[in-house]
């Protein structure tokens, strides 16, 4: 099983970026306004070092929520410059950071690769054009495209940050997105549900009813079936839903928020595989006892938010004669059954 790398974060709050997107209010997702220096970063990379953990967990920094390509080079190279030394000890592999993607050109992905950059991440939002341009975004869906083959080139990681829920979207349009970036076989993908926060553009827009926030139910759906493009593509979704923060809690004013959005998105889909099984299990009830065995890490998601998707499944008649046994050990998502005859 590979390990989730051990990642030391630093935000460049709205930092590199010209523009306002419609939906940004970067001090309420980040939390931050504080300038940060190389001294900063080297003794904060210092401190999270001496922190106890597995030594087999491999160690990035990452710079995150602003456009670092879009800062001065001077600024640049002195936070690049501070992690350098780590990585020259062994200490740190690599960088990570995220940018605009209309920031990334053939020069600009070789002076990261130069500075150990070992993946970056593009706030691309969305392929539709004239969504990203509602959005104010000021880039293409073609510049995305263009991103990716710079940084490829370079021998650098890309990931890619979609959002659901702007302005002028579609249902259509948000799938074929992500089926879009699939095509490019991201590092990784980021998915977030658009929020209306105070202080954007977007709060103004919907004070004045020109704009109208996705459910919850519907940004979780449409998380789904995000993530199962995903999934099928095998590109690992890291992310589902927004970081909770004080801050973003504070300065939210309308939007399908949830501290544990992932968590709404893997137990509908655990409850769809579930149902699955259950539904082609049908024709061995009062033949056999069904035991469907789950790993124990997986409770919550089997259950469900207040054990919706338990009451689902038994308003189905799925659960009839089931026994539903929860084995620790087994790998989170593993799902399998049992069948022993009834003897009369």
């Amino acid at each position: 099983m590979t390990l989730t790398p051990f990642i030391i974060p630093f935000f460049i709050a709205h930092q590199g970026c010209p523009h306002q997107c419609i939906f940004c209010n970067q001090h309420a997702i980040t939390g931050s306004r504080e300038q940060l220096t190389g001294e900063l970063v080297g003794r904060e990379i210092r401190r999270c070092l001496a922190w106890p953990r597995d030594v087999m967990r491999q160690v990035q920094v990452a710079f995150y929520g602003g456009s670092f390509t879009g800062l001065g080079r001077d600024r640049q190279q002195e936070l690049l410059g501070a992690v350098q030394p780590f990585i020259d000890r062994g200490e740190v592999a690599f960088i990570r950071l995220s940018t605009r993607p209309d920031y990334i050109d053939r020069e600009k992905s070789l002076y990261l690769k130069e500075r150990r950059v070992g993946l970056v991440e593009l706030g691309i939002q969305s392929f539709d054009d004239a969504v990203l341009e509602k959005c104010r975004r000021g880039h293409t869906a073609g510049q995305v495209e263009e991103a990716f083959a710079h940084l490829r080139r370079a021998g650098i990681g890309v990931g890619g940050q979609l959002m659901v829920g702007l302005p002028g979207e579609t249902t259509r349009g948000v799938v074929a997105g992500a089926q879009r970036l699939a095509l490019l076989q991201p590092d990784l993908v980021r998915i977030y549900p658009a929020l209306v926060l105070r202080g954007s553009p977007l709060a103004d827009l919907h004070s004045a009813g020109g704009y109208r926030p996705l459910s919850m139910n519907r940004a979780v759906a449409l998380c789904t079936r995000l993530r199962e493009i995903f999934t099928a593509a095998r590109i690992p979704v890291v992310r589902l839903g927004l970081q909770p923060s004080a801050s973003l809690e504070k300065d939210l004013a309308a939007g399908p928020y949830h501290p544990a959005f992932g968590e709404l998105v893997l137990s509908r889909l655990y409850f769809r595989r579930v149902r699955r099984i259950l539904a082609l299990l049908q024709k061995e009830r009062g033949r056999t006892t069904i035991n469907l065995i789950l790993s124990a890490a997986d409770q919550s998601l089997f259950r469900g938010q207040k054990r919706t998707s338990v009451q689902r499944l038994n308003a189905l008649g799925l659960l009839a004669g089931v026994e539903v046994l929860f084995r620790p050990g087994l790998p989170r998502f593993t799902i399998t059954h049992e069948l022993i005859p009834c003897f009369s």
